[in-house]
C-alpha cells in the first residue's frame, strides 16, 4: 500500500504507541482520524504532528457513538486503514481482581474492537483499494502469566478474532494483521506497581516503524501475525 493520500482510523490515539502510529502515518501522507476519550490529549497530538491528524473524542465501548460517528464521517471518503490500538490492563490475582476491572477490560479490549471493526468493514468492502486492519494485542495474547488471567483472556480473544477475520475478509481485499508486542516504554505500566519503565523496553517509534512496514507491503502479501520483543528485557544495570 502506498500510504500517500490514504485514510486511516487509529483508536487510542492520544498517547503511547497510538500517538506514534498517528505521527508516522501523517508523515507518510495519510489522513488520520485519531480516536480517544480525552479531547485535550488529542489536541496536543494534533499540535505536534499537524492537521493531517483529525481528533475525534470517542469512547469505543459505546457502540451507538461509534456507529453515529462513522455514519456522519464517511460518505464519498472511504477508510483504507483501521488500527485497533485502544486497550487497557489491570493486573491482580484472580481472587483480588474486581468485577469492574474485568468488565472494563472486556469492554475496551474486545467489545470496542468489535464495535469499531463491524462499522468500518462494510466501507472497506466498497473501497476499490486493498485495505488493512491491524489489531494491537500483546505478548499476553500468546502466553499466560500469574496476575494476568483477565488481561490474557482479552488478548487471547483478540488473537482468535483476528485469525477468523483474516480468513473471512481476505477475498474482499482486506488484510488483517495482529501485533503481539512485548514491553514498550509507555504509560501503560503506570498502574503496575512491580513494573518500572527502563531503557531496555521497546520504543513506541520502533513499533510505529513496524506498522508502516507492514502497511506498505505489496497488495497480495500479508503478514497476519507479528511478535515483537526487546532483545534484552531486563533493566540495565546501574
Amino acid at each position: 500500500m502506498n500510504l500517500e493520500g490514504k485514510v486511516a482510523i487509529v483508536t487510542g490515539a492520544s498517547s503511547g504507541i497510538g500517538a506514534e502510529f498517528s505521527k508516522i502515518l501523517v508523515e507518510s501522507g495519510t489522513k488520520v482520524y485519531g480516536l480517544a476519550r480525552s479531547m485535550e490529549k488529542l489536541n496536543n497530538v494534533q499540535e505536534h504532528i499537524g492537521n493531517g491528524f483529525v481528533p475525534v473524542q470517542m469512547d469505543i465501548t459505546r457502540h451507538e457513538a461509534v456507529d453515529g460517528w462513522v455514519d456522519s464521517t464517511f460518505g464519498k471518503e472511504l477508510p483504507d486503514i483501521l488500527v485497533n490500538n485502544a486497550g487497557l490492563g489491570y493486573f491482580a490475582n484472580i481472587d483480588n481482581l474486581g468485577l469492574k476491572e474485568w468488565q472494563q477490560m472486556m469492554d475496551v479490549n474486545l467489545s470496542g474492537v468489535f464495535y469499531t471493526t463491524r462499522t468500518i468493514v462494510p466501507l472497506m468492502k466498497k473501497n476499490a483499494n486493498v485495505c488493512h486492519i491491524v489489531n494491537i494485542a500483546s505478548i499476553a495474547g500468546l502466553m499466560g502469566n500469574p496476575t494476568l488471567s483477565a488481561y490474557n483472556a482479552t488478548k487471547f480473544g483478540l488473537r482468535g478474532f483476528s485469525e477468523a477475520l483474516f480468513k473471512e475478509l481476505r477475498f474482499d481485499g482486506i488484510k488483517v494483521t495482529c501485533f503481539f508486542p512485548g514491553s514498550i516504554a509507555t504509560n501503560f505500566f503506570d498502574s503496575i506497581e512491580t513494573m518500572n519503565l527502563h531503557a531496555n523496553m521497546m520504543q513506541p517509534s520502533d513499533i510505529a516503524k513496524t506498522l508502516k512496514f507492514v502497511l506498505e507491503t505489496s497488495d497480495n502479501y500479508l503478514i497476519n501475525e507479528l511478535t515483537m520483543r526487546p532483545l534484552n528485557p531486563k533493566p540495565p544495570k546501574e
